[in-house]
């Protein structure tokens, strides 16, 4: 018999989507629910719409949840009866998380994959990718094979649908004695950070700092491998340390540019005991190995010619790391998946704002550096201050009527650039930098055509890609140190570039519809401020154009955790 719960603020649909009422009374509450074992695919006005995937649910598993917990949850939330098909589904999928588990021979030249169910290990093996592995059936409940297969393994099983619980341990790694400084810089330990700069304190994590180190250890104590999601300005790079802190050993830290490996190196000197000549900058400029070493995706992954061999790759295991660190996991390059594969003896630790990827390889994430461990939800930090309160604002801007005719007439993808390029985006702009005169603003977009002609018009540096990196690096520490108040800048505000007073953001152009781009440029002014603690994101959009129609998807992401876009148009305020 069909029930109706007027409570409920969802329909749950057998398909694995699920649609939640955006004016319900329990739409908060179901959101929060729903964001722990689903994903947020699509945001119209009325019901935002989830979907239910293995990896969402395994993730889910990873975090404690059982199948019981999540049926309930959807019974709890939904406005008719759960479709029974589904809720079978959701115990199947739950279920074979941890069906098969993996465990190491002391040396590790061994593996051994046990299942307690006999048929799925006779009918994995009659698999051809499977049986590619040669493993020796040694017992009903036990195949063999070489260690060095491990990584390769865990990603074809879970690319089949059965994530394997890995128990094989890791390598302890070279010893490396270190800890904290007595004395560090308050900024990025305390919450009177948000009133001043340059304090020195006593060192202590966060408490959900603290929590989110406990989460990468194991039962034993030991570290494992996994992925901390939390968000921009929530302090990643101390989780990091921390992490490393508590292992003592040496430790090889990927990250996304050359900016990105100097903050990590000067975080690590400020903050530790390990002293400069222990530390190695492995980039473009420079090619150290030290105990701790920091280096680039793009370094891993240089070669001469498509044909030929990645020219670094060797540094993955070029010394007895105890911990690779892949900060911001979600711009992990694809080619360093299969060196990942062969390192899994290592402990792998994967910091993120979130595990959205435009290229579709969660999967092998989830597989090779590890699943969720600890996620922590954008406005509860900002509820508790240790983040900026954010107002996000879509300001949709005209087309002129001659740039509307030349759109009309365009094809698809040069009507996108057409749209983001608008120039009636330059008044805007002009306009709320007015409005926000006194508060330190990046102006971020993708086209270099626009930003130089939008940085001469404001009279702002511009840092692109090509700049020089000394150059760059003076640019950054004129704005922090108040010196200039604007900056123009390309998608190198995408990645990991410390402005902690940044508290505003103009998005003049994107990637199409890229939520992780979306997601890394609100981060930009997240850290937290003196006062109110508030800043201001706005996406300059054309309207009634395929960017408003992107924009959609990119500010998907954001949507999910919590952040609501007022819609402006700036139609009379143009023209």
């Amino acid at each position: 018999m069909e029930m109706f719960n007027p409570q409920g603020a969802c329909i749950v649909q057998r398909d694995f989507t699920v649609l939640l009422e955006v004016g319900h009374p329990e739409f908060e509450t179901a959101r929060a629910e729903l964001s722990m074992y689903a994903e947020l695919v699509k945001t119209p006005a009325t019901f935002h719409t989830y979907r239910i995937t293995p990896l969402s649910l395994w993730n889910a598993a990873a975090l404690g949840w059982n199948s019981e917990w999540v049926i309930k949850c959807l019974e709890k939330v939904s406005r008719w009866n759960v479709p029974a098909a589904l809720t079978q589904d959701v115990c199947r999928i739950m279920e074979q998380y941890g069906k098969l588990k993996l465990h190491a021979e002391p040396d590790h030249s061994k593996m051994r994959l046990t299942c307690e169910d006999e048929q799925l290990l006779d009918d994995l093996s009659d698999i051809k990718s499977i049986s590619a592995f040669r493993m020796e059936r040694t017992s009903v409940n036990e195949l063999v094979l070489s260690g060095e297969k491990r990584g390769l393994l865990k990603r074809e099983l879970t690319r089949l649908g059965y994530p394997v619980l890995d128990y094989a341990g890791y390598r302890k790694g070279s010893e490396l004695s270190f800890g904290w400084r007595p004395n560090i810089t308050e900024s990025t330990t305390s919450m009177s950070s948000r009133c001043g700069e340059g304090k020195r304190a006593t060192f202590a994590l966060r408490p959900y700092q603290q929590k989110a180190v406990d989460a990468f250890q194991d039962g034993e104590g030991v570290g494992g491998s996994g992925l901390l999601v939390l968000p921009c300005g929530a302090g990643k790079t101390i989780i990091g340390m921390a992490v490393l802190e508590r292992l003592q050993c040496e430790c090889l830290i990927l990250t996304s540019n050359t900016t990105s490996v100097r903050q990590w190196i000067q975080e690590i000197q400020d903050k530790t005991t390990i002293n400069a000549e222990q530390i190695g900058e492995y980039s473009g400029q420079k090619k150290q190995v030290k105990p701790v070493t920091v280096a680039t995706y793009q370094i891993l992954t240089h070669r001469k010619s498509k044909a030929a061999d990645f020219t670094h790759i060797h540094l993955l295991q070029e010394r007895k790391w105890g911990l690779i660190i892949y900060d911001e996991v979600h711009l992990l390059p694809a080619p360093v998946f299969r060196a990942t594969a062969d390192i899994q003896a290592t402990r792998r630790l994967g910091l993120t704002a979130t595990l959205v990827r435009e290229d579709g390889c969660e999967q092998d994430v989830f597989s090779l550096i590890g699943p969720k461990l600890y996620d922590m939800p954008w406005k509860e930090l900002e509820q508790q201050g240790w983040i900026a309160e954010v107002k996000c604002q879509e300001v949709r801007v005209p087309l002129s009527p001659e740039l509307r005719s030349t759109y009309v007439q365009a094809e698809g993808k040069h009507q996108f650039r057409l749209a983001a390029e608008n120039p009636a985006k330059l008044k805007v702009v002009k306009r709320l930098l007015e409005r926000h005169q006194n508060l330190p603003t990046l102006v971020i977009g993708q086209y270099l055509d626009q930003l130089e002609m939008i940085a001469r018009e404001i009279d702002a540096p511009l840092i692109s890609g090509s700049m020089p990196q000394q150059e760059r690096i003076h640019w950054f520490s004129a704005f922090r140190k108040g010196e200039i108040r604007t900056i123009v800048v390309s998608k190198v505000a995408n990645f990991a570039v410390d402005l902690p007073d940044a508290a505003v953001a103009l998005e003049i152009s994107g990637s199409f519809g890229s939520r992780q781009e979306e997601a890394q440029r609100l981060g930009r002014i997240l850290r937290p401020k003196a006062g109110e603690n508030k800043a201001y994101f706005y996406a300059l959009v054309s309207e009634n154009s395929k960017e408003q129609e992107f924009a959609l998807n990119r500010q998907m992401f954001l949507v999910e955790q919590g952040y609501e876009y007022a819609i402006v148009h700036e139609q009379d305020k143009v023209h």
